[in-house]
């Protein structure tokens, strides 16, 4: 999954994809609870970010506090991998966690190719994970597009009703496929209609943008002259966030200075959206916005509170569904990115 650069411009897009970390404690707090259904905007398998499993993302509320220093410990010229991970066993131990939900749950999946400022303990753990991941079967993705026209389809079972929350991870791979998507913007709207709660987090809430379009009935799009989501104030990964990356994290160039194509905030706040705002960005920041049960986070550093936030309105949801005689559901749908090689 690329994402675009504006400079340099010998610099085209850099391989990305999503973020296990912000995926895994979903799977791991409702998998008792909850059958899963993956889907991505083309139904091809979701590429997985190496750079999300950096193990200073796995200190989630302290990851702003981490990633620096755990990234000097690896430039030093005694750096040892063995030692690195035994100095750090509780970020190793949630790392390997995560991965067995995804080899339980989501399967075989690609993933990102290292950058030239990935940390160099991915370098060898990227192999090991690649190894693993290649044991595994192939999950099933369904397309938006498939799972809407399906919904449409009086003939078959399948509908949005079924399902109580969708969650979306972040990582860099929104950015290329949930702005602007009419078809994503529809299946939101679909499941708003069915009081479907739904959760993005990181770079995934630039799929409000999508809100503003539909798709008719003869698959078609169109404009959405009244848009209930406008309601809702959005977290997303900031401007400031992501030019602190460009400048000292993974996606940096090294000697040259990179710019996304665009930034995620900026295009939620074009789109019409008020942000959710905090002074510390490397603070957890959760918005949720009860009248289209839209819940949105700010990045990793959110997901163990955002999970603990869609437990705590799922029980409400279904305390009021026992109390009105609703039939109970027992389903998720979880939004994935499409894969691509790199452009």
């Amino acid at each position: 999954m690329p994402t675009t650069k504006r400079r340099p411009v010998d610099v085209k897009s850099i391989s990305t994809g999503f973020f296990l970390v912000e995926m895994a404690q979903v799977l791991k707090e409702f998998e008792n609870d909850y059958e899963f259904t993956f889907a991505t905007p083309d139904g091809n398998a979701p590429q997985l970010d190496i750079n999300g499993m950096a193990l200073s993302v796995q200190s989630i509320e302290k990851t702003g506090a981490k990633t620096v220093p755990l990234r000097m410990q690896q430039r030093r010229r005694s750096f040892d991998i063995n030692s690195f991970r035994q100095r750090h066993p509780e970020l190793v131990a949630r790392r390997e966690q995560e991965v067995l939900l995804l080899e339980r749950h989501i399967g075989r999946v690609p993933v990102s190719e290292l950058l030239p400022n990935s940390e160099p303990e991915l370098a060898e753990y990227r192999t090991e994970l690649i190894r693993r991941l290649g044991k595994l079967p192939e999950g099933t993705f369904h397309s938006l597009q498939e799972l809407v026209q399906r919904d449409r389809d009086q003939a078959d079972p399948f509908t949005f009703a079924d399902f109580d929350f969708i969650h979306t991870p972040g990582g860099h791979a929104p950015m290329v496929d949930f702005r602007d998507n009419p078809w994503l913007g529809e299946a939101l709207h679909v499941a708003r209609e069915n009081g479907v709660i739904i959760s993005l987090i990181c770079h995934a809430p630039v799929a409000v943008t999508s809100t503003r379009q539909r798709i008719d009935a003869q698959g078609h799009p169109y404009l959405v002259s009244d848009n209930p989501f406008l309601a809702a104030a959005i977290s997303t990964v900031p401007t400031i966030g992501e030019l602190f990356a460009l400048r000292f994290l993974y996606p940096r160039v090294p000697g040259k200075k990179t710019r996304l194509s665009y930034f995620v905030d900026k295009a939620i706040k074009e789109a019409g959206f008020k942000l959710a705002t905090s002074l510390n960005i490397a603070a957890p920041l959760l918005a949720y916005e009860p009248s289209v049960r839209l819940l949105t986070g700010n990045g990793p550093q959110a997901i163990d509170q955002q999970t603990a936030k869609l437990r705590s309105v799922l029980t409400s949801t279904r305390t009021a569904q026992r109390t009105s005689g609703k039939q109970l559901s027992k389903q998720t749908v979880t939004v994935h990115l499409a894969s691509h090689t790199k452009r």
